[in-house]
């Protein structure tokens, strides 16, 4: 009986996931959010390292990285490069992989086609991460590439001659914050197969287990063990309680097992926050358990319902308990580096929170102000649009949408001239005065990458060596998939 009432519990979970009952808007025109959708998920066949398939579109990409893994006699091929270096960080990558398979699991429906684009997107990763997590027992590969060579040079990830370091860790070398990412993603893109590729869903699924107790067993930092191999590139300044929160939900999510929601209760991971990202998840979490509370009425959870809506009230322009900056033109403003990044993040975050109290008819309050879907919605739709292009520059800040987007982007591969039409290798240093510091555009165009955005006056300079502003990356574009799938259903 337990089991049959789980099965049905994991069934009403996946429904509620792919509900349709947020309220549809009939505004038509621009922006064209199906075509930002399939170009939001094309992007990351422009981060792909590895053998790249034939049916590969960005065609001036071609196979990198083929001998990953080699100095540990392991195989690590695959994977995505993370922005617009040639390095292989599993921890932001494992949560744009998450991103992509909650994108994937709550607006799956509403992707049309591009839900199997999703999936291709979200398996590049997981059959990545699998080898991380399963080449040598006791330990989790979570990292390729040597950071500090590695940006020293401007050369195509076809042309790599840097050392391809490999990072690891382990019992003695731990890393609960990486180890707990790993299995968030695991464990959602689980979900994301598990009827259309149920024998991958369980592998999934199992290693996403192990995985986790690893990162529950061993507890420490992965900043803490790798050093300078990934500060202060992705340093988890949060630490990892987050990430062991963010992993057991997920698992809860995917299993329904009992013993996650009590992990889960005795962690205590409840700092206020007012922002999400590849090192914070909390404000994820709490929204992600917010859904059994709303599907289940299981008042355990009612905790993190408010937790999730505390969050809401620090981002709402006028909340009286708001702590956060938007621009003049509407767009929320966290940090100067790569800002987008939580822009997209939080709207992911806005846009499911709306769908959840939409399908429940629920409201909250931010103090005196009375909070409906529609105010998040409309929130999330408004940092959506400007993103499109609705800003004072009328700049796109997704490449290859519109007419006017960034043309000198940070990234190598973008910046540099492909294998077919410059066949001999560049070498380290060699890309940097002829195509870095030029001011002429990029000879490749990534369609789809989400680039770093304006600064908080809505200025955005387009120049290829102010990364902060102008580098795309994997976590960026992961985020926005949802809400684009949301609004591509919901205004045609």
């Amino acid at each position: 009986m337990a089991a049959l009432r789980s099965g049905i519990l994991l069934g009403l979970i996946l429904f509620f996931f792919s509900s349709t009952s947020l309220l549809c808007g009939t505004v038509h025109g621009n922006p064209n959010y199906r075509d930002a959708l399939a170009k939001s998920i094309l992007f990351f066949q422009g981060q792909r390292s590895g053998r790249l398939p034939p049916a590969q579109q960005v065609n001036w990409r071609s196979s990198s990285g083929l001998l990953d893994g080699l100095p540990a006699r392991v195989d690590l091929s695959g994977g995505y490069y993370d922005a617009g270096d040639n390095v292989k960080f599993n921890f932001p990558m494992a949560y744009a992989t998450t991103m992509l398979s909650w994108s994937a699991l709550e607006y799956g429906k509403r992707m049309g086609p591009q839900l199997q684009e999703a999936r291709a997107a979200i398996r590049w990763a997981t059959d990545y991460l699998l080898k991380c997590a399963t080449a040598t027992p006791g330990k989790l590969y979570v990292g390729v590439g040597d950071p500090n060579v590695d940006h020293k040079c401007w050369e195509r990830p076809e042309d790599m001659d840097t050392v391809r370091s490999v990072y690891s860790v382990s019992a003695s070398n731990p890393g609960s914050d990486v180890a707990g990412e790993t299995a968030a993603a695991l464990a959602a893109a689980s979900m994301v197969f598990r009827k259309v590729d149920p024998r991958y869903s369980k592998l999934l699924l199992r290693t996403a287990k192990n995985v986790m107790q690893f990162a529950v067993q061993y507890r420490g930092t992965y900043s803490d063990s790798l050093g300078s191999a990934v500060c202060p590139f992705y340093c988890s300044y949060s630490g990892y309680k987050d990430e062991l929160l963010w992993g057991a939900a997920w698992l809860l999510t995917a299993t329904n097992d009992a013993s996650y929601s009590h992990f889960i209760q005795s962690l205590g991971a409840n700092d206020a926050t007012d922002i999400f990202s590849w090192d914070n998840k909390l404000a994820g979490a709490w929204v992600l358990l917010s859904r059994r509370r709303f599907l289940t009425n299981d008042v355990s959870f009612e905790p993190f319902r408010q937790q999730a809506e505390d969050f809401m009230c620090r981002i709402l322009p006028n909340s009286p308990s708001s702590s956060t900056q938007y621009t003049p033109g509407g767009l929320m403003y966290k940090l100067p580096a790569s800002n987008l990044q939580y822009v997209t993040s939080i709207t992911f975050l806005l846009a499911s929170y709306g769908k959840y109290m939409s399908a429940t008819k629920h409201t909250f309050n931010c103090g005196n102000i009375l909070v409906t879907p529609s105010t998040l919605r409309n929130l999330a739709k408004r940092q959506v649009d400007y993103i499109l292009g609705e800003n004072s520059m009328k700049m796109s800040y997704m490449v290859g949408y519109g007419a006017n987007y960034p043309r000198r982007i940070h990234h190598r591969g973008s910046s540099l001239p492909s294998l077919t039409i410059h066949p001999q290798s560049f070498g380290c240093e060699g890309g940097f005065q002829p195509f870095y510091y030029t001011a002429n555009p990029n000879p490749n165009i990534l369609v789809g990458a989400i680039v770093g955005g304006p600064n908080q006056n809505d200025f955005f300079p387009d120049d290829r060596t102010d990364y902060s502003h102008s580098e795309p990356a994997t976590y960026i574009n992961a985020a926005i998939v949802g809400p684009l799938a949301y609004l591509a259903s919901s205004y045609t």
